[in-house]
């Protein structure tokens, strides 16, 4: 009950102060709110985008390797972009090779895209990125089809010109309509619709499935080079349960070296990537960028711990008869410590409170405008409080303490 009583009159003594000097506490409330603000903007923009990054990842496979020309990441040296430039294209006659000699991949799959123009009667969509891919690719990268169907075997070894639309694609092209069925003019031929993919939105490899055309690599082939200079293949190896990507991996390389034919002591002419290449990377970008947020709302803070000090001890002054006379009724030390100690926590409380309100209706702002998902967690939220707690002991505990010990006599004659 005591403490419920300190807490309750502490209250009242910081809305008092709060009311009764506004310009004042309110900015030396500023800076626990620019603090509060910052660091938890943040850390709310980097969760939100290494969840978007967790999950793009996903419909990549974590647990696939992509044999390609050029290595994703430079490894532990620099980026010898002079030695890969020299370096073979993957092409469908290694991958059938693969397919045939790997006892730890679940699928194999070829894939080559390029940009071109979609037309269906008067409308056309521009920049589309047509995906020429093998059988398997819906094995190994994860997509659901809504409308339609993908293709069977013999349309992918045979060529036969058909297509699985993205959604943005089909809703340009056809609207409310129905888009199965109906034939598409790109690359100076006719593609029939078989399918309709479900919409992805935006990923954070900007490679989503909505502005994508699926076609068999092997009608693709009969149209045009599909080792051409500005292209780049792919081959995509999904591991067999069980298997690790290490273990996927020395495997391939294995296999691709004898294909190759590559001497012992020769380097390898081919990158096996993975996954993990990326999110490694973007996990140290995101935590400068947490490190920096840190540091910048940690100024503020600091700033407005002073504030939030000053205010105490000019309450501490303008209250010292009020003290001497509490201590007088027997009020002891300790009431008197805590009692400021509340007060300067609900201060930066209710400064912290309007902080996280800020960051609350920044989230909101960017989901409606962004198409990607903000969210602010209670693990945040609980941060922002604790932080908001931590300032108002720190800058609290001084004038409180000095309260604590005034002599009841002295504070009473004070004023």
């Amino acid at each position: 009950m005591l403490y419920l009583r300190l807490f309750k009159e502490s209250v009242v003594m910081a809305l008092g102060s709060l009311i009764a000097n506004k310009l004042r506490t309110s900015l030396s409330l500023l800076g626990i709110t620019i603090g509060i603000f910052a660091i938890i903007s943040v850390f709310t923009a980097v969760d939100s985008l290494e969840m978007n990054v967790r999950d793009s990842i996903e419909t990549l496979g974590n647990d696939v390797i992509f044999i390609e020309k050029w290595p994703w990441g430079a490894g532990e040296g620099e980026y010898k972009w002079w030695d890969f430039v020299k370096r073979p294209k993957p092409n469908i006659k290694e991958m059938a090779l693969l397919q045939k000699r790997t006892k730890s991949a679940e699928a194999c799959a070829f894939s080559v895209d390029g940009n071109k123009t979609i037309k269906y009667k008067n409308n056309n969509v521009d920049n589309a990125t047509i995906h020429a891919v093998s059988l398997d690719y819906n094995k190994i990268i994860a997509f659901e089809i809504i409308k339609g169907r993908y293709f069977t075997e013999t349309e992918s070894t045979s060529g036969k010109n058909i297509v699985i639309l993205g959604a943005a694609i089909a809703n340009n092209l056809f609207g409310p309509s129905k888009a199965v069925g109906k034939n598409v003019k790109m690359l100076g031929r006719s593609f029939n619709v078989i399918g309709v993919i479900k919409k992805e939105g935006e990923n954070i490899f900007g490679d989503s499935h909505d502005t994508q055309a699926l076609i068999p690599v092997n009608s693709i082939r009969k149209l045009l080079d599909i080792h051409a200079r500005d292209l780049d293949p792919v081959i995509m190896v999904k591991a067999k349960k069980g298997i690790s990507n290490a273990q996927l991996k020395d495997e391939l390389r294995g296999i691709m070296r004898s294909i190759r034919k590559l001497k012992p002591k020769a380097m390898d002419n081919f990158a096996l990537n993975e996954t993990s290449i990326i999110s490694n990377g973007l996990d140290n970008i995101f935590e400068v960028i947490g490190i920096a947020g840190m540091l910048i709302g940690g100024f503020s803070i600091l700033v407005g711990g002073f504030g939030i000090a000053n205010i105490m001890f000019v309450s501490v002054k303008e209250r010292t008869s009020i003290i001497g006379i509490q201590k007088s009724l027997g009020a002891k030390n300790f009431f008197i410590l805590f009692q400021f100690l509340f007060e300067a926590i609900i201060l930066c409380l209710i400064g912290g409170s309007v902080g996280l309100l800020l960051v609350f209706i920044l989230t909101a702002v960017a989901n409606s405008t962004i198409d990607m998902t903000f969210s602010l967690t209670y693990s945040n939220i609980l941060l922002g409080v604790c932080v908001s707690v931590g300032i108002g002991v720190i800058s609290g505990f001084a004038p409180a303490l000095m309260a604590s010990k005034m002599d009841p006599v002295e504070a009473i004659r004070a004023n």
